[in-house]
């Protein structure tokens, strides 16, 4: 399956069987880019160095995630200049926005059946 299949991969609940582990996406689902989609979603746009920062990571590390996301259309990426100094900022796609809240809805529903389980027990 490629990233952009993986990010357009459907939520639990949207006729996809079995588990809802199932539904989660490999792109989406890495505990950096989930939490710089997560970030993104919050704002119309983001600074590079404010994910760097609130990530706590390298800009090697925060670059290689930023392409992963870039390359499955789930983010854009702008550069340009604050004064003179020059920034990048980048913005959440309709399509990320979408893996998001596919990504949320199989954590919940992997929260409610585990809750679920925990008091018949």
């Amino acid at each position: 399956m490629s990233t952009e299949d993986d990010a357009n991969a459907p939520a639990v609940g949207s006729g996809n069987a079995g588990y809802p582990t199932n539904g989660l996406s490999d792109t989406v689902h890495q505990r950096h880019r989930l939490g710089i989609l997560t970030i993104a979603a919050e704002t119309e746009r983001v600074e590079v160095a404010y994910l760097r920062d609130a990530l706590a990571l390298t800009p090697g590390n925060l670059s290689r995630h930023l392409a992963v996301l870039e390359e499955a259309n789930l983010i854009q990426i702008e550069k340009g200049y604050h004064g003179r100094r020059p920034k990048t900022w980048i913005r959440i796609t309709q399509q990320g926005q979408r893996a998001l809240a596919a990504e949320i809805n199989a954590l919940r529903e992997l929260l409610r059946r585990h809750q679920q389980s925990r008091a018949s027990t």
